[in-house]
């Protein structure tokens, strides 16, 4: 094959990082946009796991149409059950089983000899295989598994049916050139390995997860399963967007392509950001707001003259928008569309009118309104937005060196409005108890971030929270040129996801 098939597994492993809890509607765009972005493979969920992940699997697998639809299990058959029934319904399902394999995961967590797991492995794949055509098994912990058992184990699940052989780092341990090795000694040694393909699922807890993935490619894997932003558990996971851009700009050391249409990158990337509540870091490769920024002189010089010195990745290619039309308060509805469309949105007229009027609150506010002042207006008005039980109504906020800060909210919910006054460290401190008095449920507040969306002295401010309600995490961001409205407004998102 000269073609690396990209699993995104965004929507299950992506959603297991603690705080990036997503809601049916917001999988949803999510898929739709990898589906656009070109994805082979869509994770869409662990469905066992709960039956709000299980409808979202289900969702995902009746709307999307191009890419397989893929859903997780253990190795037992209610796991397999739940599986096949919410992927069932896509063009192209896919069960993807996984069992433990290493010493300290057979001795510790399953207490379970290696010839029981063998078997446990063989029986899970063949009760899959009579239900769907399509299986990947996942041997986990590959990486800590004994070389000779791990052939073993893939040789005998292929034999069983299955069509992709996943060779997990599930705790980021290896290194590129062992993992390299690995990849290559699996080809050696499993006779049957070429009725397979071999699949990498590499985790970033000593920073190589994207290094790992790479060198297992050279090495004849060819499915690299990543996220969006390189989310996941702990340290996350092989980010997609790198992988996908280091093949491209290095065809020749690696010769091989992919299905991605790299100019969705951006766009995917600051979706999964806003629904997430997980901030880009400014750094971050291909993606981060300084991926394309110069400020040493020698830099910009050599930029001016010819971007390459300075550049490997043209920003077009990844979508990012380097030169931003400006538009303002006179501007009108067609040039306003027509930037739309540019950006890779398309609305009905109604969609165009609303997000039109919040251009115009917004152009009344800002001198210049940029690209990134209309995406953070889309994203606000996005239809996978949380359900608005409580929304805000008003605030007046006094403070200063010499008073005790304090905050007036007024909130609306079924027609009524509510209002309380209370005092705080600050005044967002004051607005966040005065929230809490009004809706009556304790929170705590676990992070509060605020970063600026555009430049200059007008620039949107955009804040994000990440809170602890009813015993679990919710997140929330919001934009606003006023910071405290801002704040106000990602809390409010935060307690909307506790409340609905």
């Amino acid at each position: 094959m000269d073609k690396i098939i990209i699993f995104d597994t965004t929507l299950r492993d992506g959603e297991q990082a603690p705080g990036a809890s997503l809601d049916q509607n917001q999988k949803l765009e999510i898929a739709r946009e990898l589906e656009t972005l070109g994805v082979d493979v869509i994770e869409a969920g662990f469905p066992i796991s709960s039956p709000g992940d299980f409808k979202s699997v289900e969702m995902v697998a009746r709307k999307i149409k191009r890419p397989c639809v893929c859903g997780l299990a253990r190795a037992i058959p209610k796991d397999i059950d739940a599986a096949y029934e919410a992927t069932k319904p896509a063009k192209h399902p896919r069960i993807h089983v996984f069992l433990a394999t290493s010493k300290i995961h057979m001795k510790y967590k399953l207490q379970k000899a290696e010839e029981e797991i063998l078997r446990l492995a063989v029986r899970s794949v063949k009760y899959a295989r009579n239900l769907c055509d399509d299986i990947e098994f996942s041997p986990e912990d590959a990486t800590r598994t004994e070389r000779e058992f791990l052939y073993r184990v893939v040789e005998e699940v292929i034999n069983s049916g299955a069509t992709t052989v996943n060779i997990p780092d599930t705790v980021g341990w290896t290194e590129p050139k062992e993992y390299g090795d690995l990849i290559k000694s699996i080809i050696e040694n499993v006779p049957n390995i070429n009725k397979a393909v071999i699949s990498v699922h590499c985790h970033n807890d000593l920073g190589l997860a994207v290094a790992n993935s790479l060198s297992a490619i050279k090495n004849g894997a060819r499915q690299a399963e990543c996220t969006i932003n390189g989310i996941g558990e702990r340290a996350g996971n092989a980010s997609m967007e790198e992988i996908v851009m280091a093949m491209k700009v290095r065809a020749d050391i690696f010769g091989l392509n992919t299905n991605i249409n790299t100019r969705e990158i951006y766009k995917a990337s600051r979706m999964v950001s806003k629904y997430t509540g997980f901030l880009v870091p400014p750094n971050k490769a291909v993606v981060g707001l300084n991926a394309f920024r110069h400020e040493s002189g020698i830099h910009q010089d050599g930029v001016l003259k010819k971007r390459s010195t300075y550049e490997v990745i043209s920003a077009e290619d990844v979508g990012f928008k380097t030169e931003s039309l400006v538009l303002g308060k006179h501007s009108g509805r067609h040039a306003f569309s027509q930037r739309l469309a540019n950006l890779g949105y398309k609305f009905n007229q109604a969609g165009i009118d609303k997000a039109f009027t919040e251009f115009k609150i917004l152009a009344d506010k800002k001198k210049e309104i940029f690209d990134d002042d209309l995406l953070a207006i889309i994203e606000e008005k996005s239809k996978a937005a949380v359900q608005q039980v409580w929304s805000l109504d008003g605030f007046e906020i006094s403070s200063g060196s010499s008073i005790a800060p304090q905050a007036m909210i007024a909130l609306k919910a079924k027609g009524k409005v509510f209002r309380k006054v209370s005092s705080g460290d600050g005044p967002v401190d004051a607005c966040y108890k005065a929230i809490e008095n009004i809706i009556h449920i304790k929170c705590q507040l676990l992070d509060y971030s605020i970063q600026s969306v555009t430049r200059g002295e007008d620039a949107l401010g955009e804040v994000s929270v990440r809170i602890k309600a009813k015993g679990k995490d919710f997140s929330g961001r919001a934009t606003s040129t006023d910071i405290v409205e801002a704040s106000i407004k990602a809390y409010l998102q935060a307690l909307n996801k506790a409340v609905s």
